[in-house]
């Protein structure tokens, strides 16, 4: 039944019609265009009728050369979209039960390939290999946890795993993660690993 509701629904669900210019101007919208600015805009649009887990992606950022040129690309292509999706859910009441979740998996250490870096003088560029960014209501301190160093390459502050991670955001969402366990050769199986890992308080408190 939900299966046939949600198909009835998309026509309605992809028509971008009755979004007011502002809205459409907000999110970067441009009419007859499907990029990742539509696909936020979709997003919030899900959220509104009840969509309860909403996954969007942006691919293009396994850059080998022109990394520099590409990463600003890149980034203003989801930059301005991101937040206006954030400022809209807002706007509408959403933000204050529903969990924005943004990073990425691309675990890879800040320097550039060497044939790209030949007009550089350090190699460098800015980017944080292990960073993630949250919009909870549910959560609303607004912090900065965790440091690296200089130059990236380490956590120089408050390191936490992957799977304290997952138990925070299953802990946002009213999930205990350690119920969801089953034994299997003498191991407790859980989303968060078989090793014991904790919801990070300081971020939720």
């Amino acid at each position: 039944m939900k299966w046939l509701t949600a198909c009835r629904h998309g026509p309605e669900l992809m028509d971008f019609s009755k979004e007011s210019q502002e809205t459409l101007d907000l999110y970067g919208v441009k009419k007859g265009k499907s990029d990742f600015a539509s696909n936020c805009l979709l997003a919030r649009r899900l959220a509104e009728r009840g969509t309860r887990f909403i996954q969007l992606y942006h691919s293009g950022w396994d850059a080998h050369s022109n990394v520099e040129g590409n990463v600003k690309n890149q980034a203003k292509a989801v930059d301005q979209a991101s937040a206006a999706l954030v400022q809209d859910l807002k706007r509408l009441g959403m933000l204050e039960d529903t969990l924005v979740v943004w990073g990425g998996e691309f675990g890879r250490t800040p320097m550039v390939e060497a044939s790209a870096a030949l007009n550089r003088s350090n190699g460098l560029t800015t980017i944080h290999r292990h960073s993630l960014c949250g919009w909870p209501e549910v959560a609303p301190n607004r912090i900065t946890f965790g440091e690296d160093r200089r130059a990236g390459l380490s956590c120089n502050r408050d390191p936490v795993h992957v799977h304290d991670l997952q138990a925070t955001i299953l802990e946002l969402m009213g999930i205990d993660h350690t119920r969801l366990s089953f034994r299997f050769q003498g191991l407790d199986f859980r989303l968060t690993g078989v090793e014991p890992h904790n919801a990070i308080k300081k971020l939720i408190a």
